[in-house]
């Protein structure tokens, strides 16, 4: 499974991004699908998450600012980032999980990640 992720960039705090990113391969089911972030200096973190049903989970950090939504036609996860603040700056990866449809094989994946920078 390979993951392309898009989006980021510089960004004035209370300005908004958008982040996509589309999962390519064969016999591809795919269950949960989230976004990361790495600040330097830190630990991976959580930002959110969404089930093949649509549940979503956020950290308590991005609660009312970020929408995270799926398009499950197209393999794409994406994350909408409002009223951004200098300490969402971070890589921002993207990952999927779920298995192969033709021999029920699981698969985890992580995007390249893409850069957010929020000025103040």
């Amino acid at each position: 499974v390979e993951l392309q992720a898009s989006g980021g960039g510089l960004v004035q705090a209370g300005g908004s991004l958008r982040l996509s990113c589309a999962a390519s391969g064969s016999r591809l089911s795919i269950n949960d699908m989230g976004w990361y972030r790495q600040a330097p200096g830190k630990q991976r973190e959580l930002v959110a998450t969404i089930t093949n049903r649509g549940s979503t989970n956020y950290a308590d950090s991005v609660k009312g600012r970020f929408t995270i939504s799926r398009d499950n036609a197209k393999n794409t996860v994406y994350l909408q980032m409002n009223s951004l603040k200098p300490e969402d700056t971070a890589v921002y990866y993207c990952n999927v999980d779920g298995y192969y449809s033709i021999n029920y094989v699981p698969f985890g994946s992580w995007g390249q990640g893409t850069q957010v920078t929020v000025s103040s």
